[in-house]
């Protein structure tokens, strides 16, 4: 339910945006080891990648997969893709004004940290994560 890493490009299919997320992906979790991690995912061909693959469990990360040719398996993703472009353009009337990596960057962080969530019983996703991390 909490983004804890992205990666943009301004070219699709760049490889490095897939490496920088999953680099990125990585040191959230050495941070927060006592969270178990799903990494969901199309079936895009990096994300199906043998090296790729081989990478997640050594980080003990799940991998998610949705089904070829079954996009209602990716709906979260592709929710909250649609979310942050309605808001980003419509509701907070991004105005180019700073780059697009940085408007980006500063949703997510609302997103996480201020903008509370039905799903969630109106709590944010990181008000949510920290109310269900196990104490040990």
């Amino acid at each position: 339910n909490e983004i804890v890493s992205h990666s943009l490009s301004a070219k699709r299919g760049d490889r490095m945006t897939y490496i920088s997320g999953l680099e990125n992906l990585i040191e959230w979790q050495k941070r927060h080891p006592e969270h178990q991690m799903v990494l969901h995912s199309d079936q895009g061909s990096v994300y199906a990648s043998k090296a790729y693959n081989e990478l997640l469990p050594m980080y003990g990360i799940t991998r998610s997969m949705s089904r070829a040719g079954t996009p209602t398996d990716n709906a979260a993703m592709e929710s909250i893709n649609g979310w942050i472009k309605a808001e980003l353009f419509m509701d907070l009337h991004v105005t180019g004004e700073k780059p697009v990596k940085e408007e980006v960057d500063d949703y997510i962080l609302f997103f996480n940290e201020q903008r509370p969530a039905y799903s969630l019983g109106y709590l944010t996703p990181k008000q949510y994560r920290e109310r269900h991390t196990p104490i040990c």
